[in-house]
């Protein structure tokens, strides 16, 4: 049964009915593998740093049951994001149980909280699926991207993904988007960068708008069910993140369900501790994040 939430989550600040998504498959299934992250970035959506315990670190014990339940609904990817997830102690013994029966993604900042676990990660290209790693690198040029993330993370993160690369992982990126910018020119200027580091030039690009820390009351105009039909398509709408994916989480000791990896900040996106349920549920549009997926199409998926 739906939990009852409050008036905004199903009518805007003026009245008219609010947008959302009905979830119609679970495709992927994220673990949100804790806040803790050895980088405190200043812009970070999930508000991350050392020791932060906004979300726990996750455990063997607490991951299994729902690769269960995923599973059960055809379930074709695990992905996991944080924090760092390579703080999480359990994180590799985690992903040798998920690989063996779907493809898995890592998001990690590259740097020392992977590189100390590199010769961990060799079992791993065994595995019944593919394990992959993206990496975050906001800006091809080094200055603004240890701006935000501290001298020589730049050279770093570059290092932990050589390193990925080398051992036979496929990597990705992400990377920052500015509004107005030219994308191509600044994926080539992206390509020449990784290539100078002798990584694959047809590496892919995940850009990301400013997504605001936790907490924030964000921007952009409220989404109402006439946009969401007018500026968008039955298949455009199963699109959305949320329509296909769910996120797992640990908080306050217990696991929790969020609609997706965007609006844990937002206790009205706790779906539960059932997969099963969680799908039944309507997506507010509500969250400021909704804003960025309904104008952008972003997505954190790369299914």
């Amino acid at each position: 049964m739906e939990r009852i939430r409050s008036r905004d989550w199903y009518t805007t600040a003026d009245g008219a009915d609010r947008g959302y998504i009905r979830s119609h498959l679970l495709k992927e299934l994220w673990f949100h593998t804790g806040t803790a992250c050895n980088l405190s970035c200043d812009f970070c959506l999930e508000g991350s740093g050392p020791g932060d315990q906004r979300l726990e670190l996750l455990k063997l014990a607490d991951v299994s049951p729902y690769i269960d339940q995923a599973l059960e609904l055809g379930v074709q990817q695990f992905s996991f994001t944080g924090g760092e997830p390579f703080l999480a102690k359990d994180l590799i013994r985690i992903l040798q149980l998920a690989s063996e029966h779907a493809p898995c993604l890592v998001l990690t900042n590259g740097t020392d909280a992977l590189q100390k676990r590199l010769h961990l990660l060799v079992p791993l290209l065994q595995s019944r699926y593919p394990v992959s790693f993206r990496i975050s690198i906001d800006s091809p040029i080094e200055t603004e991207h240890d701006a935000g993330r501290g001298e020589g993370m730049f050279d770093l993160a570059l290092k932990g993904m050589k390193a990925l690369n080398d051992m036979g992982f496929q990597v990705s990126v992400a990377r920052h988007m500015a509004e107005g910018e030219d994308s191509a020119e600044v994926e080539r200027q992206y390509r020449d960068l990784l290539v100078s580091r002798g990584i694959p030039a047809e590496t892919k690009f995940v850009a990301f708008p400013d997504f605001l820390p936790p907490g924030s009351h964000g921007h952009g105009p409220d989404i109402t069910t006439n946009c969401m039909t007018q500026y968008h398509t039955e298949e455009s709408r199963n699109s959305f993140m949320c329509a296909f994916s769910k996120m797992v989480v640990k908080q306050n000791g217990r696991m929790r369900i969020y609609a997706c990896t965007l609006v844990d900040d937002d206790p009205e996106y706790d779906m539960g501790d059932n997969l099963r349920q969680a799908l039944e549920q309507q997506v507010s549009m509500k969250h400021h994040r909704c804003f960025s997926c309904f104008k952008y199409g972003a997505s954190c998926s790369e299914t």
